[in-house]
């Protein structure tokens, strides 16, 4: 595990008695060279358009995760957090951090995933390709890490709102056990997550329902898009066909993009406890 414990050489201010978790912890890269295919441009600074409510990046080339942990002397369940922005850039405000803050406050060890954007103008990268390349391997850096961090590997599972719901389902939809004989010690271990949360997922319409996939929890507006409303309530019904166990929330006066906020009064703000009381009743949550 030498090349895991490397990454952390600079963070101990996630452990540091956990004492400034209100301020962003160190992002931890993926790949300690670059990401396949954006080696070379690694060191390209990311750019970030931030204003009251908002943390809007682009120009992600060295993807990473943003790691919050909660204090647990047993290990936790994990949840990597995909944020939105239509591929075109990254929501880490209301879809990103202050979300992470929140699980690893209710004992829940969040990573927030900053992945390669496939919509970005003039951007190379593709969906299937590069950013789904980029949520396996978080997968993997979670579970290869799980000593380090303190998590239960068998806890894992994947959230993502809107663009980044569509990657926490295919993610969901298509994994694999790892490679046992890999030389990296990231790529032994599997992508599969063991829970997925779709918040207001875009590219419903790619979703696939099939025995043996990872139980579902799903929120979303009643008066956001029709693919959006229409599509996963329908989709609800085809993993329960499928026998895959599923929760569904849908809030009749919330559009698109709610995410999580500080403080909010709207009904679909707490879908966060409701969350964390399906995987309660899920058994993702001991204790």
């Amino acid at each position: 595990m030498k090349m895991c414990i490397v990454l952390f050489a600079g963070l101990s201010l996630v452990f540091a008695g956990n004492q400034a978790i209100a301020e962003t912890p160190t992002a931890v890269p993926l790949w300690t060279t670059g990401a396949p295919g954006s080696e070379e441009r690694k060191n390209e600074p990311e750019k970030e358009d931030k204003g009251p409510g908002k943390c809007n990046v682009t120009n992600i080339h060295n993807p990473s995760v943003t790691p919050y942990i909660p204090k647990s002397s047993a290990p936790t369940a994990a949840v990597l957090i995909c944020p939105g922005g239509g591929h075109r850039m990254l929501c880490l405000g209301h879809e990103g951090y202050d979300l992470g803050e929140w699980f690893a406050e209710h004992g829940i060890a969040a990573f927030v995933l900053k992945n390669r954007l496939a919509r970005e103008p003039g951007s190379t990268y593709t969906v299937d390709e590069h950013a789904m390349a980029d949520t396996r391997r978080a997968l993997r850096l979670i579970r290869a890490n799980a000593k380090e961090w303190n998590i239960d590997t068998g806890r894992v599972g994947v959230l993502g709102f809107s663009a980044g719901g569509e990657l926490a389902a295919l993610a969901a939809m298509d994994s694999d056990a790892g490679n046992a004989a890999s030389a990296d010690p990231v790529e032994r271990m599997s992508c599969r997550p063991d829970y997925q949360s779709l918040i207001y997922p875009g590219s419903s319409s790619r979703f696939q329902a099939k025995a043996g996939m990872p139980p579902v929890f799903i929120a979303l507006g009643a008066k956001d898009r029709d693919d959006i409303a229409l599509g996963m309530a329908s989709l609800y019904l085809k993993y329960k066909a499928a026998g895959v166990p599923a929760e569904l929330h849908i809030y009749s006066n919330a559009g698109h993009g709610f995410g999580y906020r500080k403080g909010s009064k709207d009904a679909a703000g707490d879908w966060p406890l409701r969350m964390l009381e399906w995987m309660r009743d899920s058994g993702m949550l001991k204790g």
